[in-house]
């Protein structure tokens, strides 16, 4: 039987507000987010949930010639989940970016989650997280194109926008690619 897993992309303590990468009102997508855990726990589906897991000197950091600041470097608090963030004993973790010379974006690039997907006959996902505009845009447009029904949580999902309509941008590309945009009420 066929089953649906929630992907929580990178809700860290460097990607919310006072973080050294802050979205704007990134803590804001926490509350429904907390809601949709609760939801999937209580049908007993999976959950995955991504994070940046950086070395020092991690090829994205503006100091190695990358476009970021220092962010989620592997054991700091900046690296650690929102406290705010339900973590249940089920969640399977998936680091991304660990290599020194390797930026990843998607929860896909590099890691082992579409394995662990079709190890337990996933065949369709709700993805949410940070940002809209990077990492939840290439993990959602990744796993459309490994084949996943993908859904995005439109109200739990917050954009870096470096420009100005960069969210609106990925919106598009992710629905224009099969993506469904939906709302938290249509997940639970």
């Amino acid at each position: 039987m066929k089953k649906t897993a929630l992907i929580v992309v990178d809700v860290q303590n460097d990607f919310c507000p006072g973080g050294s990468l802050a979205v704007q009102e990134g803590d804001k997508i926490i509350p429904p987010i907390n809601r949709m855990i609760e939801w999937f726990q209580k049908a007993n589906l999976p959950l995955f949930f991504t994070r940046d897991w950086h070395p020092e000197k991690h090829i994205s950091f503006v100091d190695q010639g990358g476009p970021w600041p220092i962010h989620c470097v592997q054991n700091s608090p900046g690296a650690e989940f929102h406290p705010g963030l339900q973590l249940p004993e089920t969640v399977t973790i998936i680091n991304k970016g660990y290599l020194i010379n390797d930026d990843s974006y998607s929860g896909f690039q590099g890691t082992d989650l579409a394995t662990q997907l079709n190890d337990i006959d996933v065949d369709s996902v709700y993805v949410c997280g940070l940002a809209t505009d990077y990492c939840v845009k290439e993990t959602v447009l990744d796993a459309l194109k490994k084949g996943y029904q993908v859904k995005v949580v439109k109200d739990a999902i917050r954009a870096v926008d470096v420009t100005v309509g960069d969210s609106e941008k990925a919106i598009k590309e992710m629905r224009d690619k099969g993506a469904q945009i939906v709302s938290k009420a249509a997940v639970i």
